[in-house]
């Protein structure tokens, strides 16, 4: 009896630590069950940066049951997001939401103090007035503009150092968290010039997301709110004894002096890294920091080894790599990827019906003689697309769960 009571707490302690592993860490921004909301300007209306943090946050917690909504408008502002806080954030009841203003109001030219102090004040004002409202904010500095691009951006540049001074002690006033990615994405925009990288372009006109943009901003957003590095983790001897693993689980595992394979099932999916993201990699610190799917294999002989996951090759590594340790987080095919890439277009789908809520029915502002109308008609649409939006979000969690997948490393003759 005491054996089976001993073996119970022994059960209880592996599953309570696996729990562990898979959890945020406490200071991240984002947590289970937040219905998210990003502001800002057309940056935040590309839905790029902001879909690709949802894919992060969808892909990596996958019993999160977050909810996502947008409210970016081309060419606002810190004041017009203040104007339309009531009616376009706070009416939406959300828990958590990104603040990312300033990009329009410094003026792309030379430092106002006028206009500088001006943003702090209804920045400070929707500080405010979420705080009241009991809402969470990440308060985003604007992303910092590619002078590579545009030659009056050599003077913008420094003026949105200047400009942008104030959020950081404006956030810790108002107990908010503060992403600072201007000065994140200025040093690895610095990086680029510095090694000609006249192919890595992030911003297509010098400050408006292109593909791999949405990615260079969500990465410095999601690693500035301290989000976890780890999807999971395995470590093999092929000489044998137990895996080490980390929010994933491994068995059947087979073994030779040149192959090995096991079963694995993890927590969570790697974010499906997108072909045109890879020239950006290196500026984003191989992802190693945001999408770590590592794989390390010890005892192997000496030679190449194909990876095939299911069957399907997808990446081939040396004896000495597999030794060292591998991030399989950025590949970019084979089943795991397309699993998380299906999770990605189901978001994009979902994002479009967002985007038309917003746009054609929160933002509509009838003519007074149909006002009658429409105060009848408006609350009903917005939660019939609502609901519309919710089924969207639920087929993209049922896409977003893991299963397990073997895993073979043979030595190539």
């Amino acid at each position: 009896m005491k054996r089976l009571a001993l073996l119970f707490v022994l059960c209880l302690a592996v599953l309570f630590t696996t729990g562990l592993q898979a959890q945020a860490p406490t200071d991240f921004f984002f947590r289970s069950g937040d219905r998210v909301l990003f502001l800002g300007d057309s940056i935040t209306e590309q839905y790029q940066y902001s879909s690709d943090i949802e894919l992060y946050l969808t892909t990596r917690f996958p019993k999160w049951n977050l909810f996502f909504l947008n409210a970016g408008i081309g060419g606002d502002t810190a004041q017009g997001g203040n104007g339309r806080f009531a009616g376009h954030v706070l009416a939406e009841k959300p828990t958590a939401i990104t603040i990312n203003f300033g990009m329009n109001d410094a003026g792309y030219g030379a430092l106002d103090t006028n206009r500088r102090d001006n943003y702090a004040r209804q920045t400070e004002a929707m500080l405010t007035a979420a705080k009241s409202a009991g809402v969470r904010v990440a308060l985003v500095s604007p992303n910092a503009v590619d002078r590579r691009v545009q030659d009056r951006f050599k003077l913008y540049l420094e003026t949105q150092k200047d400009f942008y001074a104030p959020l950081k002690e404006l956030a810790a006033k108002h107990g908010a968290a503060f992403a600072d990615q201007y000065a994140i994405t200025r040093t690895a925009l610095e990086r680029m010039e510095n090694d000609k990288a006249a192919a890595v372009i992030p911003f297509g006109d010098g400050f408006h997301t292109a593909p791999p943009g949405g990615l260079f901003m969500a990465h410095a957003i999601l690693t500035a709110l301290h989000a976890p590095a780890l999807v999971s983790d395995v470590e093999l001897d092929a000489a044998g004894g137990d895996p080490k693993t980390r929010a994933c689980r491994v068995e059947s595992v087979n073994r030779t002096e040149s192959s090995i394979a096991f079963d694995r099932t993890d927590d969570a999916l790697p974010l499906p890294i997108q072909k045109d993201w890879v020239s950006l990699l290196p500026y984003v610190n191989q992802l190693q920091d945001l999408n770590w799917y590592g794989l390390k294999v010890t005892g192997l002989s000496a030679g190449t080894y194909p990876l095939t996951i299911d069957s399907v090759e997808v990446a081939s590594f040396s004896s000495d790599q597999l030794a060292a340790g591998v991030n399989l987080g950025n590949l970019t095919a084979g089943p795991i990827w397309d699993q998380a890439q299906k999770v990605f277009a189901t978001i994009n789908a979902k994002n479009q019906i967002v985007h038309q809520r917003f746009r054609g029915v929160v933002m509509f502002q009838p003519p007074d003689w149909l006002a009658d109308v429409a105060n009848e008609r408006k609350p009903k649409e917005l939660a019939r697309r609502l609901d519309q939006i919710s089924e969207k979000q639920a087929e993209v969690y049922s896409l977003a769960q893991p299963t397990k997948h073997r895993f073979e490393l043979k030595l190539a003759k």
